[in-house]
């Protein structure tokens, strides 16, 4: 456990290079788990837990950790619907996801593997516990399963999608959705997908969601086969940082070596820590970063690339 926790906070160099880092863990049986290292503040053996009143199914109660109080959410009870068992064997794993700290409660931690994200599948298409699977891998011919953290914490405390109605340019909504504007979005979490579609509809514009950065680019590409100019049928691409067979990063890396979307506008939307990636936006080439979830942060970003483009327009 101690080489784990010294490895956890080593591990940013290979974000930007379509690599990642997962660290493996049980929960009540044998299947394997994983959690993206990068989100993963530390882990530690299982604290006191107080318990709260009228808490979420999912969440056992909070612990104390350096003056902070942090709320603690039952992975198995999640994924299966049932409380972890053995607690004495058990681990908290501390992450931050969307500008927010919380503790997964899990069984025992294995270890940290190194992958390409060309390794890393979308999960197959099912019920049960695939409803909270991002995606999948395999290590030693066993399958592991990288959870949709995002998901497990918008069950437990579901995102706003609205807008603020002072920040809400209803005469501009209109016109972008007169004019079918629409934008790309690449991400592996289809939650992620979905809050973003539901706050760009207040704003008239429509979203086309794909699960990696590999679709995003392909579908790019089939459309300048086609004779489309990218830059016009879509008004910008909005991408995760971390996704299976393409990450963010080189996503964004592609599109600037293309000559047909070199000028295309990127943005990067992701949970990860906004100090690191400022540095990797400036290095790859993104026009902006964008933390999850912020609608009044994202219609503000969307609305001003809605009126530069009507702008343009309009002096044509």
């Amino acid at each position: 456990m101690s080489k784990i926790l010294e490895t956890v906070n080593q591990r940013t160099q290979l974000v930007g290079q379509n690599r990642l880092e997962l660290l493996m863990f049980h929960l009540n049986g044998r299947q394997l788990f994983a959690l993206n290292v990068f989100k993963i503040q530390e882990v530690v053996r299982l604290p006191v837990i107080t318990e709260l009143p009228h808490r979420h199914e999912v969440v056992r109660g909070v612990a104390h950790m350096r003056d902070k109080t942090i709320p603690v959410i039952d992975l198995n009870a999640a994924v299966y619907g049932r409380p972890l068992r053995d607690l004495e064997s058990a681990n908290m794993i501390v992450t931050e996801y969307n500008r927010s700290v919380q503790a997964f409660l899990v069984g025992p931690v294995e270890r940290i593997v190194n992958l390409n994200w060309e390794d890393v599948l979308p999960p197959p298409t099912g019920t049960g516990r695939q409803h909270y699977l991002t995606a999948i891998t395999r290590i030693d011919e066993q399958i592991i399963e990288i959870l949709d953290v995002e998901r497990v914490l918008a069950d437990i405390m579901p995102y706003d999608t609205s807008v603020s109605p002072e920040l809400l340019d209803e005469d501009l909504a209109g016109r972008a959705r007169a004019s079918k504007i629409k934008l790309l979005m690449a991400d592996d979490s289809n939650t992620a997908i979905t809050q973003v579609r539901a706050t760009l509809q207040n704003l008239g514009v429509e979203v086309i969601g794909v699960q990696d950065g590999l679709q995003a680019l392909e579908l790019m590409k089939g459309w300048i086969n086609k004779g489309i100019n990218v830059k016009e049928h879509i008004l910008m691409l909005i991408t995760d940082a971390e996704m299976p067979e393409m990450d963010g990063y080189r996503l964004t890396y592609e599109v600037r070596q293309n000559p047909a979307l070199s000028d295309l506008f990127v943005v990067l939307h992701t949970s990860l820590s906004g100090s690191f990636n400022s540095a990797m936006v400036e290095k790859v080439g993104c026009d902006g970063f964008m933390s999850k979830f912020q609608p009044d942060e994202l219609a503000k970003l969307v609305q001003e690339r809605v009126r530069k483009h009507f702008t343009q327009i309009d002096s044509e």
